[in-house]
Formats: structure tokens, sequence, C-alpha cells
């Protein structure tokens, strides 16, 4: 099967949900620019993974999806700092860190598919 539309690609799809957990997360915390900080990697993840795709070349889309995992890399070490913080519970930062763990593996799956 060939894709399309990046809305096809599977860790995408995946993506799109975690950026809304982790904005649902750090609603209220009022360091804005920690705050604002997280939610642009995350948002970073899904929209370098759609702007890659939209490129055409395998080539660019890969550059784009490594830039994506290192967004993922990012919001990951954030999410410990926030722990650290208090700003999220223990149990929200390792759900959502395990999510990076699985959308990190889901990018480098499809880097070696390229």
């Amino acid at each position: 099967m060939k894709i399309s539309r990046f809305e096809e690609i599977l860790v995408w799809q995946k993506t799109k949900p975690f950026i809304v957990e982790i904005y649902k997360s750090f609603l209220n915390v009022g360091d804005y620019s920690f705050r604002d900080q997280v939610l642009r990697a995350s948002v970073s993840i899904m929209n370098n993974i759609a702007e890659g795709f939209e490129r055409g070349s395998n080539p660019d889309f890969k550059k784009f999806l490594y830039i994506s995992k290192g967004s993922a890399g990012e919001v990951r070490s954030m999410l410990y700092l926030a722990l650290d913080l208090s700003y999220i519970t223990q149990e929200k930062s390792a759900k959502l860190i395990q999510e990076t763990e699985e959308i990190s593996k889901m990018l480098s799956g499809l880097i070696k598919v390229l």
C-alpha cells in the first residue's frame, strides 16, 4: 500500500492525541517559557512528519523524521524536568515519557524503511 497523504502515517496519527494530552497537562503551568517550549517541541514532532512527507522525496522526508525524533527527545527531557519542578505528577510523567519513547521507536522504524 502506498501512502498518499501524511494523515495516513501511523506515527503522525499517534502523535496528534499525544500533543493534545501535553497541552492539557501544561495548560495551567504558570512558567510560561517552560510551557511554551514543551508545547512547541511537541507540535514540532507532528509537523515535521507532515512537512517532510509533503516535500515529496525520501531523503527530505528522512531528514524531517530525524528532526521530529529530536523533538520527541526534547519533550521527553522536559517531562523529566516538569516532574522535578512538580508541574506534573509522577503518573502523568511516566505515561507521557512512555508515549514519547513509543513515538521515537516508530520514527526510527520509519526512518529505517526509507
